[in-house]
């Protein structure tokens, strides 16, 4: 059984002893300070079927839970909408914001595990970065994840995964994520 006072997941170990070196000596940082780090990763999922069946939002709930490791928040519609057959309050999403050794660990399992599971998969883009340093993506069916069991799944909901760096170029940010075996296309 680990630990949990001294267990520290991978990518946070491989972080301090490989990449803060290597970005310090890539962009010439004087102190540790200045190194770009992660600083938290936030899944979102909409849900927009809940509106017709409430059932939905408590099934993509329980997914998302398996594969963030902890309880999501819902999202709820701020104004009624007529043409949506929308109501105000009403459950619309759910997202999660990972920090610390979850956000580590689920970077860990997203790049080695998830990614490669897509199908067609070719990379994800360098250009999806927002000129301060964060990187968005999304993933068309969250069943790549090995928590959700395949057989299990009543409907196939796709997520946003945004991830926040303290980074203040894109530039770094890429670095960064490149340090970490993302897999930007060319």
């Amino acid at each position: 059984m680990l630990d949990e006072a001294t267990y520290t997941p991978r990518l946070k170990s491989f972080y301090r002893d490989t990449v803060r070196p290597a970005l310090k000596e890539e962009f010439g940082y004087k102190n540790d300070m200045q190194l770009p780090r992660l600083d938290k990763i936030v899944l979102n999922m909409g849900v927009g079927e809940a509106v017709s069946d409430s059932k939905k939002i408590r099934s993509a709930e329980a997914d998302l839970a398996l594969i963030a490791g902890q309880k999501p928040v819902v999202n709820k519609a701020k104004q009624s909408i007529a043409g949506f057959k929308l109501r105000e309050e009403m459950p619309i999403g759910l997202k999660v914001t990972l920090r610390g050794d979850r956000m580590y660990e689920f970077l860990d399992r997203l790049i080695t595990v998830a990614m490669p599971r897509v199908r067609d998969f070719r990379g994800v883009s360098p250009k999806s970065f927002d000129g301060r340093g964060n990187f968005a993506m999304g993933l068309k069916e969250h069943i790549v994840f090995p928590e959700i069991s395949f057989d299990k799944v009543e409907q196939v909901w796709g997520m946003d995964i945004v991830v926040c760096t303290t980074a203040r170029t894109d530039a770094e940010a890429k670095a960064l994520l490149k340090q970490f075996n993302m897999p930007f296309t060319a």
